[in-house]
């Protein structure tokens, strides 16, 4: 099974060495990296020259935000796994691409997802917050529920009959896509109980409580432009279920992002 792992970047110089470092310890070897550059001018497009011998294709051009970003990436793929890891993430260890791609083999599924620290910007020993995201029921959606997307992976081929991430939405599409795939169209998903990805705080949809009011708007949204009806309470729920990602315990040990190893963890 082919692996292809796409990166949006803009402005990425100070994050994106440990995204690449990350994918290029993968052990896992049919793998192909695509990175879509919205036109940085800070350097991030030195670093991607300087790991060319792990970057599969990569283009730099204007475009219309990270979603569209992503679409030209899943647009470009070959592979039949498709992941997406921002350049603000990576991978917590050389064997997550492997255990993902057993894991579709072995339970013959359709998608894959897993759990996700959210650690500091500066320092990335520092674990914010821990998204476990539990065994999968279609009714959890209803409760607020989803996966974290940057530990989501999904065949190509959903891509192509149930279509890309939708441009309208600005921060919530990743929500829409999975709640299309999952809920709507019920695809086929197994939780792998293992850290799989470390991401750095403040992202899109969670930099300030303003940008956090736009995403639950859009999350409504999502709902309904797929025809579905939610509780009247799924919206609150859905960032009230983040609270207790604070309290989850801190006994993780830190990621090393220049080649050491992480102990194995299972956030369950």
């Amino acid at each position: 099974m082919k692996v292809s792992i796409i990166t949006p970047t803009f402005n990425s110089v100070e994050t994106l060495q440990d995204t690449i470092h990350s994918i290029g310890m993968q052990t896992y070897a049919d793998l192909e990296y695509i990175i879509i550059d919205g036109g940085s001018k800070d350097g991030t497009i030195d670093i991607i020259k300087r790991n060319i011998d792990l970057v599969t294709c990569w283009v730099s051009e204007p475009d219309h935000g990270i979603y569209d970003a992503m679409n030209k990436g899943i647009s470009m793929a070959t592979g039949e796994i498709i992941a997406i890891l921002n350049s603000d993430d990576y991978y917590v260890n050389e064997h997550v691409i492997s255990q993902v791609v057993d894991n579709f083999k072995r339970h013959e599924v359709d998608s894959i997802y897993g759990n996700l620290q959210y650690v500091g910007r500066e320092n990335t020993s520092r674990v914010i917050r821990h998204w476990v995201s539990g065994h999968y029921q279609l009714r959890k959606f209803l409760f607020g529920w989803m996966p974290p997307h940057p530990a989501f992976f999904v065949k190509r081929k959903l891509y192509l009959f149930l279509g890309q991430f939708n441009t309208q939405l600005k921060t919530s599409a990743d929500y829409e896509l999975m709640l299309r795939f999952l809920y709507k169209h019920k695809v086929s998903s197994h939780y792998l109980p293992e850290l799989l990805v470390r991401m750095r705080v403040g992202g899109a949809s969670n930099q300030s409580w303003k940008k956090r009011v736009v995403a639950n708007l859009e999350d409504r949204r999502a709902w309904k432009m797929n025809g579905l009806q939610p509780y009247f309470f799924t919206a609150v729920l859905k960032p009230l279920r983040k609270i207790n990602q604070f309290f989850i315990s801190r006994s993780a040990e830190p990621y090393h992002l220049h080649g050491q190893k992480e102990s194995k963890q299972h956030l369950v």
